[in-house]
């Protein structure tokens, strides 16, 4: 049984670094031909694109060859866990490890919420209960593959969504906006610009291609929000919460943008 819980994981940790991988988004995940990825490819066979050194032949051109799937990609630091951990760091992609990688993934997805949360003043009330259910989701990444292969990950995420609601709830009281509840609402292409969206509950919101620009989105839940191609341009997201850098990645923004710290501005959006 393996379980590296001896140091406990900070947003910085839970960031992809292909140079520790053994390209395995490259290998596990499927993809098919779309706006996002120029032609389908089966789950566990390596995309064409991918070297034997592990690495991407045409990382610096991926949106210019019609990747922009790849680019707002992120692992949230799975990929080098189950290379060089999990699986001790054997250069081989096996069967197994391209199953267990997209569940680790998930489990490291969450302990970017639970870690995320733990930052977060308003919630001070709930951070030992963020605090032993961080330590509880930590062990499960670090179990052997066989442990992992047999976890229900649903189960365990249904579970930590009650805990970061309650932060939710918490954090956006403090926000001092309307804190309107739009959540999994279907925005897709909605004129929001200059929209007053302070507190506002937009979990599982879609909102692809709408209209944000200039809005106000301090304070904002954005777990799960669906941020492909929308516009942020001039927005304010100072101060949401849960937006990660893959949702980041996926919208459109500007210098005038202001967003979370947890979150770096996309090298693709207009300077």
């Amino acid at each position: 049984m393996r379980h590296d819980t001896a140091q406990r994981p900070s947003l910085g940790d839970l960031r992809g670094d292909c140079a520790r991988c053994f390209g395995l988004c490259c290998v596990a995940l499927p993809f098919a031909a779309s706006a996002d990825f120029a032609f389908d490819k089966e789950a566990g066979r390596p995309c064409p694109n991918l070297g034997d050194d592990h690495r991407c032949g045409i990382h610096d051109r991926l949106r210019q060859r019609g990747f922009t799937g790849c680019t707002v990609y992120d692992c949230f630091g799975a990929g080098q866990r189950v290379s060089r951990v999990t699986f001790g760091g054997a250069d081989r992609r096996t069967g197994a490890m391209n199953e267990v990688f997209p569940l680790v993934r998930q489990l490291h997805e969450l302990l970017w919420y639970l870690t995320e949360a733990l930052t977060l003043p308003a919630a001070r009330p709930v951070h030992g209960d963020l605090r032993r259910m961080r330590e509880r989701t930590e062990r499960l990444a670090g179990g052997t593959p066989e442990e992992l292969a047999a976890l229900d990950v649903a189960a365990h995420r249904r579970q930590v969504d009650v805990l970061l609601l309650r932060v939710s709830e918490l954090a956006r009281a403090r926000s001092g906006g309307r804190g309107k509840s739009r959540r999994r609402a279907d925005l897709l292409g909605a004129r929001l610009r200059g929209a007053d969206l302070r507190g506002a509950d937009l979990r599982g919101a879609c909102l692809i291609a709408a209209d944000l620009t200039g809005a106000d989105l301090r304070g904002a839940d954005l777990i799960g929000a669906d941020l492909r191609d929308t516009d942020l341009t001039d927005a304010d997201l100072t101060g949401a919460f849960f937006l990660t850098q893959p949702q980041a990645n996926a919208a459109r923004g500007s210098s005038g943008t202001r967003l979370p710290g947890s979150v770096t501005r996309p090298v693709h959006w207009t300077a």
